[in-house]
């Protein structure tokens, strides 16, 4: 028999199996839906029926049972003979109030900026760049510069996101007993934040656009001292002379030339003993399920950025006039590539 036909009785799972997929942007819709009317926060103190639910946030108790029954169906809130929605495991990073929330990072990634290039999908297949621009008018990031609200979501989505991985990435870095991190583009500084708290010896520099620096994080009794937010563009230049730079979730939302540029801001700016620490998904070429592969097609979609694989890494470090070391794993989607002045 051919190896790539069903065996009998395979047919209709498989093909149940596609329908499934074809249709999975209802379950991105029912997860935004409930992130935004706020679902998780009206269930912290026990499970409430769709009518309750209804009652305290003005939406319809029909609509808002089958957008819930749908999320049940994957473990988002779980739905009892009685018809009532309680918390799950899953559920609890979409309330508001937990550390480690992922209810803004939900939102940012289904708004409009990202599913609406998504659905064209076939149209950057067969061009060979996003029509991002051709959709809302500007590139990605001039966009959101001028449109207020897609820039405060995905500047307050990107700091929910990583709220849940930073303290495991500072965690998986070895740092230097004293000197300084420089977190190029690290947004309202929650990487920083956290390599501070972590190394009581070190000090800091945030260093982003003027306008995202003025939300930071860094204004926690701990740190008093040592940290200062610095404004710049990382493709002209970076703060001279640390010890440590951080490159988080940065690289991906660039080409490989305009990465490049990044990189050797950074290189020039290195001493003799820096390190360069990349914070991004790096792909493994298996057919193995891997979130790094779907952000892939996300920044292929919206920016002209990229995921990459550890020989991709090393060969755009290298014309950059850095040589990669090492690739550690965080607990994270993240690893963390490692690179020094050649």
């Amino acid at each position: 028999m051919d190896a790539t036909q069903p065996a009998p009785g395979d047919q209709e799972s498989l093909t149940l199996r596609l329908s499934e997929y074809a249709l999975g942007y209802l379950h991105s819709a029912a997860l935004r839906a409930a992130a935004r009317i706020g679902i998780a926060d009206h269930l912290t103190d026990g499970p409430r029926t769709p009518e309750e639910l209804a009652a305290l946030t003005g939406v319809s108790a029909r609509h808002l049972q089958r957008a819930l029954r749908l999320l049940a169906t994957r473990e988002v809130f779980r739905e009892d003979k009685d018809g009532a929605f309680h918390l799950t495991p899953a559920a609890e990073f979409l309330r508001s109030d937990s550390p480690t929330s992922m209810r803004d990072g939900v939102i940012m990634l289904t708004d409009e900026t990202f599913w609406r290039p998504a659905g064209r999908l076939e149209d950057t297949v067969r061009a060979g760049h996003t029509v991002f621009e051709e959709i809302f008018g500007a590139p990605f990031f001039d966009h959101l510069a001028r449109a207020p609200r897609a820039g405060e979501a995905f500047d307050t989505g990107m700091a929910g996101l990583s709220a849940s991985e930073d303290d495991l990435v500072a965690a998986s870095c070895t740092f230097p007993a004293a000197g300084t991190v420089v977190d190029i583009g690290g947004g309202r500084g929650g990487l920083l934040r956290r390599v501070l708290l972590r190394n009581p010896g070190l000090s800091g520099v945030l260093y982003d656009q003027e306008a995202v620096l003025r939300h930071h994080h860094l204004d926690d009794p701990a740190l008093a001292g040592r940290w200062e937010v610095r404004p710049g563009d990382f493709f002209a230049s970076v703060p001279d002379g640390a010890d440590v730079y951080l490159l988080k979730r940065i690289l991906h939302d660039w080409s490989d030339e305009d990465a490049l540029r990044i990189l050797r801001a950074c290189r020039a700016a290195m001493k003799e003993g820096s390190r360069l620490l990349a914070i991004d998904a790096v792909i493994v070429r298996d057919n193995a399920p891997d979130l790094g592969k779907t952000l892939d097609v996300l920044m292929m979609t919206s920016l002209n950025g990229r995921e990459r694989g550890e020989h991709e890494f090393r060969r755009l470090l290298a014309e950059a006039g850095l040589r990669l070391t090492r690739v550690l794993p965080t607990p994270s989607a993240m690893s963390i590539v490692e690179a020094t002045a050649v």
